[in-house]
């Protein structure tokens, strides 16, 4: 009877009635309405936040609601409840697809801050850290700081009303939680960062949709809070599977990527092609697929892979550039020899220009990282009279994964026992003095086991 009086009296205080029986029209408390009110703002986030690019005296950070709303971002240094900056308010639209993109710009080098998202002014309460960093001020001053970062490409989420039959290709998704408890500095999304399908490649609505649906996967969410996040993008996210320049909605798909995406900067007004840096190291942002002839065009001077413009841009930055290692990020494998798929060797004139460009340049610190093929494999070129090109592929992420071709783990450019074929990611960290800094690579599976680890010293690569 006890336990009968005592729900009776809780449902009574929580919904107020009249004298007459009826429900009072009583206004609710202050703290009451407050709370109910950042309960409602928090329904309206669709995805994020998330960390964009860091830079010393900036940061870009990104959201999504469902509906138009007006978004900032309240920031402070960690350790410190004063002062506090808000960001610049952005009133998300349909036209954008509700994303904002809001610039922290009152910050200092070196730091690290916490952060909330408000949406329409009040505090939206998030069940997992929200922080993010600027970069050092190094220069002329220490040794570069160490640091680390997370690799990965190939993430396919699935929706059953509009994927093939079968078995779903997408899973895996914890690996999101295994890569935010490694608390990386930054992410790198090498491309196929979502699959866009057959009811998406034709529509700018599909294709925003599209890019909606991947972002707002809930085991992806506490990685984009904390962690600065770089992308370039492969055919799946460009368009359908092995699309070229041919591709007849690429505007349309620039404009997403930009959109959902907030790397520092674009050097030409198509393509996603890109740089950024992290304390003494660089990373060229490739576009493989803008500028990319048909697969099945016959090999020549005319069948471009980055393309005349890129080529150009890459090779003149690569020259300029005075970083200890030198990071080319792009989607399909480069050293692999193998004439299969899309790797580079199949645009053979132009991969040979590359390498021999680099050669005669005799620019020091050079690695590629990729992804696209469905396993994770590293690929070593031995060159006459200077150092090796290395290009680690990591690959998939939530994707289903792919064995390699027999005759590619023959080729002398396989280093042994670094392939993965299991959905996994990379995880590499930057360590050492100025004279002497070190490349460790390890290469994890979806739970966070590691599979395989190297060392590579920078003086290896002059």
């Amino acid at each position: 009877m006890y336990k009968i009086h005592l729900l009776l009296l809780l449902l009574t205080l929580s919904v107020p009635f009249n004298l007459f029986g009826q429900q009072a029209s009583v206004k609710k408390p202050a703290a009451a309405r407050i709370a109910s009110n950042a309960a409602a703002k928090s329904i309206n986030l669709q995805s994020g936040p998330m960390v964009g690019y860091s830079e010393m005296r900036e940061v870009m950070l990104w959201v999504q609601t469902k509906k138009a709303a007006r978004v900032q971002i309240r920031y402070h240094e960690t350790g410190k409840q004063t002062p506090v900056h808000l960001t610049n308010e952005v009133q998300t639209n349909r036209q954008t697809v509700f994303t904002a993109h809001l610039l922290a710009d009152l910050v200092e080098p070196g730091k690290k801050y916490e952060y909330d998202l408000l949406i329409e002014g009040q505090k939206v309460s998030l069940p997992y850290p929200t922080q993010f960093q600027t970069q050092n001020l190094w220069q002329w001053r220490t040794d570069p700081p160490a640091f680390r970062f997370a690799v990965g490409s190939c993430t396919y989420v699935n929706e059953p009303d509009v994927d093939r039959p079968g078995k779903p290709y997408g899973g895996g998704y914890e690996i999101f939680s295994a890569m935010t408890a490694q608390k990386p500095d930054f992410m790198i999304w090498t491309g196929d960062n979502t699959y866009t399908r057959e009811v998406d490649w034709n529509t700018r609505s599909g294709v925003l949709r599209r890019y909606t649906h991947t972002r707002s996967l809930p085991e992806m969410q506490p990685l984009l809070a904390s962690t600065h996040n770089y992308a370039t993008w492969d055919d799946h996210d460009f368009g359908p599977n092995d699309a070229d320049r041919s591709y007849w909605l690429k505007p349309v798909t620039l404009e997403a990527f930009k959109l959902f995406w907030t790397n520092p900067n674009y050097v030409f007004s198509e393509g996603c092609a890109g740089t950024f840096f992290w304390n003494d190291c660089q990373f060229f942002l490739l576009d493989d697929r803008t500028f990319r002839a048909p697969n099945d065009m016959p090999d020549g001077p005319a069948k471009d892979y980055f393309g005349e413009k890129q080529m150009q841009w890459l090779l003149d930055a690569l020259t300029f550039s005075h970083a200890t290692f030198k990071f080319i990020v792009t989607g399909g494998q480069i050293v692999n020899p193998t004439k299969a798929f899309e790797n580079y060797s199949t645009y053979g004139t132009e991969r040979d220009r590359l390498f021999k460009a680099i050669s005669e340049s005799k620019i020091p610190g050079i690695l590629f990282i990729t992804g696209d093929r469905h396993h994770s494999i590293l690929h070593k070129l031995d060159r006459s009279g200077t150092y090796p090109l290395y290009d680690l592929t990591v690959s998939p992420l939530t994707s289903s994964v792919a064995q390699p071709r027999a005759d590619e783990l023959k080729q002398p450019t396989y280093v042994d026992g670094t392939l993965v074929t299991e959905r996994n990611f990379g995880l590499l960290s930057v360590s050492g003095p100025s004279n002497d800094r070190v490349l460790n690579i390890k290469v994890l599976d979806q739970k966070g086991t590691e599979r395989w680890s190297r060392d590579l010293r920078a003086s290896e690569l002059k």
